[in-house]
């Protein structure tokens, strides 16, 4: 439920950080439309306000990332992961000694090549 929660938040976290990214202006203006007379009207704050939101939604999704794997970690050392990919390695065999496996040779002859016929015509 926890783990759940954590990945809802990252993905909620990832979608606002490229939004922020997208909404800020690459030359550093940050919803700048016009001259020098947009920043009477605080458009240099705008963008302090983009810079500083996007380094906080990128730290939440270290954070988010870290307890996620933390998490996982811990419930998988319990041994109560339910993943199904983990249940399919379990159910494989377990590999056999070496030289036990190994093919032996078939006591069937082996299959020959039909022969093209080399004459002329």
């Amino acid at each position: 439920m926890a783990t759940t929660l954590l990945i809802v938040l990252l993905v909620i976290a990832c979608i606002a950080l490229a939004l922020f990214i997208l909404i800020q202006n690459p030359k550093g203006g940050g919803l700048a439309t016009g001259g020098a007379s947009s920043n009477m009207f605080g458009v240099q704050r705008t963008g302090d306000v983009l810079e500083k939101g996007t380094w906080v939604l990128l730290a939440l999704i270290v954070v988010f990332s870290l307890a996620i794997t933390a998490m996982s970690k811990s419930s998988s050392a319990t041994g109560a992961t339910g993943s199904k990919i983990d249940e399919l390695i379990n159910k494989t065999a377990a590999p056999s000694p070496i030289g036990s496996g190994l093919p032996t040779k078939s006591t069937a002859p082996a299959a020959t090549p039909a022969k093209a016929d080399t004459t002329k015509k």
